[in-house]
């Protein structure tokens, strides 16, 4: 079995301050994760330092989905849908129980943004772009069927409707699937530590970066041949601080989702729909809860607390009541909301919805690289191309050790699941184990369990046995949290209950349930003192209130 503990905090930081390497990747979202695991498998000794949490920033904000991007038919970027529709099914290989595939219905409506015939053409391309066969191939449906698709669409505007195939995911597991397996490869990573300036030799090029140890307040001296920056909205801040920024620069837009209980959106299945303004949102069911977004407008707040405005919420819920006449949600009905940012690369007089999504690479004279724009989806392929570019200047003792790219055969997690029948037969298994453990709800928690963590989720429950608790649902979450510790470098609360398990999202009211359990084991497992605990405590107290809250504006 792969040694889950590669992410061992404090062994990644002694190895980081007396080590040279071959590349410094910046930032620990989905973009730098995957450069990571590609250099580092390829031969490369590789460091990946990310100022927060893993995944914290646009990596634990998207719609969690692995899609093709069928709006971008309507903007003619070909390689882009080509390229994101191959990699979901390569994706889905890698990873069956974390990228799931998911039917998605698109109704059509008078005057709506697809027509009929158009919508016809349209994803007959899609599906060959992305190679899609057998089942998965799209279907044309008309009004009756698609309303037995769906019944609450609204029956005097559904004309009839497209049904195709897309992939779901959880997007900071992702990421963090993708750092572990980097780490097995001998990549060292850590967290917490913000690059705060760039030391540079006699011919301006950068020698090393200093970076702030959130933990022990010191700073590190990191050194490598090549540097990468993948920080995703603090692109141009970096380049900032590398004096680099020039006429090409980024264009933030913020993009804001909506998570109900399943009981009040009760939708059968992953809607794509029409909002009155012209623009497709999703609804999405995961377990016992109904997701909706996304918004998209320009950004120019505070990049560190991105939340939903009042009139973000007013536009979804429109949205949704428009096309689910029979539901007519409001505010209240919101159980729990995310916002985060797209850095998308600057295009004049483009609204926000226009802009491509494709990636750019920004090569500074000092060596840094900086890889800004792209989707979920494409990170594999955005790791190639950033490497392409390091590639371009590296010595020939370099490129002899460089091998060649293999991430489309690396499985992501260790022990493996190979398929959804695999999948499915050991979601029964962890059943089977948790009724036996004692635990209420046996079948959402193995959901859960392996939707999240796959074979893995063994570990946690052959931990939690070691629990000595009459109640079995703190057993289980303390095995988690151990889980989190010992083998994901979790280094807060927020680090738990937000980007390893998702629950401030989808289960918020556990949160509260749990915080007390979860609290007294993080004391104990890294010594935290009285004003260290209540900090904790406070910032996950922030991260409530802004997920429940709609703001008049902007911070």
């Amino acid at each position: 079995m792969e040694n889950f503990s590669v992410l061992n905090r404090d062994k990644q930081i002694n190895h980081i301050i007396t080590t040279k390497f071959d590349l410094a990747v910046i930032g620990g979202g989905i973009t730098g994760a995957g450069i990571a695991l590609d250099a580092a498998s390829r031969g490369l000794n590789v460091c990946l330092i990310e100022k927060n949490d893993f995944a914290s920033g646009t990596s634990n904000k998207s719609t969690k989905l692995i899609h093709g991007g069928l709006r971008y038919l309507k903007q003619f970027e070909i390689n882009l849908v080509r390229e994101s529709g191959s990699e979901r099914a390569i994706l889905h290989q890698l990873a069956p129980h974390l990228v799931t595939p998911e039917k998605m219905l698109l109704p059509l409506i008078k005057g709506g943004n697809y027509g009929k015939f158009m919508t016809a053409i349209g994803l007959k391309v899609y599906d060959f772009l992305a190679g899609v066969r057998g089942t998965d191939k799209r279907q044309m449906l008309n009004k009756k069927e698609t309303l037995k698709k769906e019944p609450l669409l609204n029956p005097k505007k559904v004309v009839g409707g497209g049904f195709y195939a897309e992939y779901k995911t959880d997007d900071a597991r992702l990421t963090i699937e993708i750092l572990k397996k980097a780490a097995s490869f001998g990549a060292t990573i850590i967290n917490y530590c913000e690059i705060t300036s760039f030391n540079y030799n006699t011919s301006s090029k950068i020698e090393s970066l200093n970076g702030l140890d959130a933990n022990s307040q010191k700073t590190l001296k990191v050194q490598a041949q090549h540097y990468i920056s993948a920080v995703g909205p603090w692109v141009d801040t970096l380049r900032k601080k590398d004096t680099s920024i020039n006429n090409k620069y980024l264009h933030l837009t913020k993009g804001v989702h909506l998570v109900f209980s399943a009981h009040k959106l009760p939708i059968k299945q992953s809607v794509y729909f029409d909002a009155p303004d012209g623009r497709m949102i999703f609804a999405i069911p995961r377990g016992n809860k109904t997701y909706v977004g996304t918004t998209d407008t320009n950004y120019s707040g505070n990049y560190d607390r991105i939340v939903a405005t009042k009139k973000d919420a007013n536009y979804l819920l429109d949205a949704i009541n428009n096309n689910f006449p029979s539901i007519q949600l409001h505010i209240i009905d919101i159980e729990s909301n995310w916002a985060g940012l797209r850095p998308l690369i600057h295009e004049a007089k483009k609204d926000p919805s226009e802009l491509s999504r494709k990636d750019e690479i920004f090569v500074s004279k000092s060596g840094l690289i900086s890889i800004a724009g792209g989707k979920l989806t494409g990170y594999r392929k955005m790791a190639h191309r950033a490497l392409a570019a390091v590639e371009k200047n590296m010595s020939v003792k370099l490129k002899q050790k460089l091998k060649p790219s293999y991430t489309e055969v690396i499985k992501l997690v260790s022990p493996t699941l190979h398929s959804n029948e695999d999948v499915t037969a050991y979601q029964k298994k962890v059943e089977k184990k948790l009724s036996n453990l004692g635990v209420k709800n046996a079948c959402n928690h193995a959901l859960y369990l392996c939707l999240n963590y796959g074979k893995q989720a063994d570990i946690i429950l052959d931990k939690m046995k070691t629990f000595n608790s009459a109640n079995h649902q703190d057993a289980l979450i303390k095995a988690e949290l151990w889980f989190g510790v010992q083998h994901e470098m979790v280094n807060s609360l927020t680090d738990f209950f937000v980007r390893r398990t998702g629950r401030l999202y989808f289960d918020i009211e556990s949160v509260n349930t749990n915080l007390d359990v979860v609290l007294k084991d993080c004391i104990a497992y890294f010594n935290w003192d009285s004003n260290r605990a209540e900090s904790e405590v406070e910032k996950l107290k922030r991260l409530i209130t802004d997920a429940t809250t709609y703001y008049d504006k902007p911070f």
